[in-house]
């Protein structure tokens, strides 16, 4: 989506000047279809639900009203609360609006799961104005008391339905008996399914439903080229390394349906040259985080994610999005497409539909009207694939020497936020033997203990006695007899006697040593 010629400006909608000043340096000037029809409701401090799909501006056609109808300066308790579905969504959205806000004095924090709570409860501590954050953690803080909602005069759910898929519509709906009930409260939502309108009906007062464009608008981006090439498993990692290589490719998102083939593509793609990551539940958030940072800022341009961890990657230069795996339902398909062709550019999506993976695709692509029900068979080496998407003929699986030039994921630190950072799950197994086992197994060879620390107890006048204090442990002696003179420790059964239930019975036989007496055996007794 973007801003038409004749659609009003912020100025003009009665935005304030230090936003309309802030939006300015970043080159927005005119609003989207959504923001025009929101700003005005907004701003007067009605409810509503805004329906519009990824991309097209709701941020800010919330988040400048939000900001303009803050009580400036503020006593430190928070006047406005922004509930978002993921931590990548909470920090895009975190960075908007403190940029939207930057001439303003507002004080923004983003409270999300995944780093420590002492800096985020320090920073609730000094005073804010503004939270961001995800359900979780937002309802942890509350509880402790550290979050107080009892001055919240503006509430609002982004990606309501995606806070459905996810679970979190029990958490929305204790956030929302914690905070005041005259409130303004605005809804954004892709999709209005059952739960949600029935959310809204509860929460909301007289609600205006918003919908920036027709129902199935979104799911035919008229931006996009999409191509749909059914593929070989073992053929994708080639096919994918000459794609990459295409003409004009800049930030390229690739998706997978789950986090170890997400890992291991962004593994593969980096070893042949590429500057890849992955993001993926997985990995600590610090990794997320550095991973994302490094996309952004073009270190990287090739980012492997999962579509759990893609919810909230807004990010407008992305030109090409291939689906590694296809995705699972029309709706998975729209949202991994719409992140390129975004902000008036055209970009290119493409789908790698295996044969199992078939039926799968005919669905989506029946519901989408898209008219591509049996992809054409393609390889590593197809001419057709080369044509369509410019390659050149040349290119090979790996990326040339020249070509390299980008920094990396390395060239982005990561900040250390004291969570997982990729360990291995046999790390602790094999730096910690001795967690595994309370005690060794001792293994004998012809009577004798094999350990080093029992060597002394298999000769003549050695002993050995228990590490518990407690009955001594059974000794072994050469040729089945002790040296002369030497009587049982109290309490120690006669090796000679009745053996315990668990010793076979030619163990009672014991050749006595040539010319010594066994002067040391006794009778056995019952335990």
């Amino acid at each position: 989506m973007v801003a038409e010629p004749d659609n009003p400006t912020f100025a003009e909608l009665g935005v304030h000047p230090d936003i309309v000043r802030a939006l300015s340096a970043a080159g927005i000037e005119r609003t989207f279809a959504i923001q025009a029809l929101t700003l005005p409701l907004a701003l007067a401090g009605e409810d509503l639900i805004g329906q519009a799909r990824t991309g097209m501006g709701k941020t800010l056609g919330f988040g400048v009203p939000v900001l303009q109808r803050l009580t400036l300066p503020g006593d430190g308790t928070p006047q406005a609360l922004v509930v978002v579905p993921t931590r990548e969504l909470c920090l895009q959205v975190t960075h908007d609006l403190t940029d939207a806000a930057k001439h303003l004095g507002v004080r923004t924090t983003a409270i999300y799961g995944g780093r420590p709570y002492e800096s985020q409860i320090e920073a609730l501590r000094k005073g804010v104005d503004l939270v961001i954050g995800t359900p979780g953690r937002l309802l942890d803080l509350a509880e402790q008391r550290h979050l107080v909602l009892g001055k919240v005069k503006a509430l609002v759910l982004d990606e309501a339905d995606e806070m459905l898929d996810l679970g979190f519509l029990p958490d929305i709906e204790r956030i929302l008996r914690m905070v005041p009930e005259q409130r303004q409260t605005m809804l954004f939502s892709a999709t209005m399914p059952g739960p949600i309108i029935t959310l809204a009906r509860t929460f909301l007062r007289q609600p205006t439903h918003i919908r920036a464009e027709e129902t199935d608008a979104g799911a035919v981006h008229e931006r996009t080229r999409q191509f749909v090439y059914r593929s070989h498993s073992l053929d994708k990692p080639e096919l994918i390394a000459k794609v990459l290589q295409a003409d004009g490719r800049g930030l390229t998102m690739i998706f997978t349906r789950t986090k170890r083939t997400a890992q291991k593509v962004a593994d593969d793609l980096a070893e042949r040259g590429f500057a890849a990551a992955a993001v993926h539940g997985d990995l600590g958030q610090g990794a997320r985080e550095q991973a994302l940072r490094a996309f952004r800022s073009g270190k990287i341009d090739v980012l492997v994610a999962t579509d759990v961890a893609a919810r909230g990657i807004d990010v407008d230069d992305v030109t090409h999005v291939i689906n590694y795996q296809t995705p699972d339902d029309e709706k998975t398909y729209v949202h991994r497409i719409g992140r390129t062709g975004r902000a008036g550019k055209t970009g290119v999506a493409i789908t790698l539909v295996d044969w199992d993976e078939l039926p799968r695709w005919k669905l989506i692509s029946d519901e989408l009207g898209l008219d591509m029900p049996e992809p054409v068979e393609t390889y590593s080496t197809s001419k057709h694939l080369f044509a369509d998407l410019g390659i050149p003929e040349t290119a090979t699986g790996r990326l040339p020497l020249a070509k390299r030039t980008r920094q990396g994921l390395a060239a982005e630190p990561e900040e250390d936020l004291g969570g997982k950072r990729g360990k291995s799950r046999s790390a602790k197994s094999t730096t910690d033997p001795g967690t595994r086992r309370s005690r060794q197994r001792r293994r004998t060879r012809g009577g004798a203990t094999a350990t080093a620390s029992d060597a002394a107890a298999s000769e003549p006048g050695g002993t050995q006695t228990s590490d518990n204090g407690g009955r001594p442990k059974r000794r072994r002696t050469r040729g089945g007899s002790k040296p002369a003179g030497e009587a049982p420790a109290a309490g120690e059964k006669s090796e000679a006697g009745t053996s315990e239930s668990g010793e076979r019975p030619a163990r009672r036989r014991r050749r006595r040593r040539s010319g010594t007496p066994n002067t040391a055996e006794t009778p056995a007794r019952a335990d």
